[in-house]
């Protein structure tokens, strides 16, 4: 169920099949297999990396992201929750991503929903793969159906494994992959935490360098 898609370590990962997929590239070393699509989350710098984007890039490399992201990379696709695009013979389809619970100051959450911070489910070769982006359990998760679910777990700006673990319970994934651990914010012990809480299967990744 896994097969062909490499974490990149944090929130990065690259899917691979008849197109070669990142979503959030960042730190990734030299070497890296070009990308047709590039999918961005949100700005902030360890999601949004320019120079990993111009890296991995081709002439013919498609790099879609909300609007905050579009802004900031030339040529770039804005997408919004709730949109449907089918890019470089993928499909994809961004979804909200937002904290609840997380606060960078009273009242201020670090990812707030109005500034349209975003989720993707990605269809590649007939499977379906769902990444969270940075955010807490949302209503939004409740009816996703996708064969594979990558979602946070540290509890720094994002769910923590034991809320993970409940989001797990309105969205249906055939696995989970947690991420957003060992780098910026938490540790493999969340990654444990969340496994150990989860009803769905979950498989812990071991990053891949390049």
């Amino acid at each position: 169920m896994v097969d062909h898609i490499d974490w990149l370590g944090h929130d990065s990962f690259r899917l691979t099949g008849s197109k070669t997929v990142y979503i959030d590239p960042w730190r990734l070393a030299p070497g890296a297999p070009p990308a047709d699509l590039i999918l961005i989350t949100h700005e902030h710098s360890d999601h949004l990396s320019t120079s990993d984007i111009a890296a991995i890039s081709t002439p013919q490399t498609v790099v879609v992201g909300p609007h905050e992201v579009a802004r900031q990379v030339a040529g770039a696709e804005e997408i919004a929750a709730g949109d449907t695009l089918t890019v470089a013979g993928v499909t994809v389809t961004a979804v909200p991503a937002y904290n609840t619970n997380k606060f960078s100051s009273p009242g201020e959450v670090f990812h707030p929903h109005r500034d349209g911070k975003l989720g993707y489910i990605v269809t590649l070769d007939g499977r379906s793969i769902y990444h969270a982006g940075d955010t807490d359990a949302i209503p939004e998760m409740d009816g996703i159906e996708v064969d594979v679910a990558l979602l946070p777990v540290s509890g720094t700006y994002v769910m923590t494994a034991d809320e993970a673990a409940e989001a797990c319970t309105m969205l249906r994934a055939g696995v989970v992959i947690p991420m957003h651990y060992g780098v910026v914010a938490g540790s493999d012990a969340d990654a444990r935490r969340f496994a150990e809480l989860c009803s769905l299967p979950v498989e812990i990744l071991t990053p891949v360098k390049p």
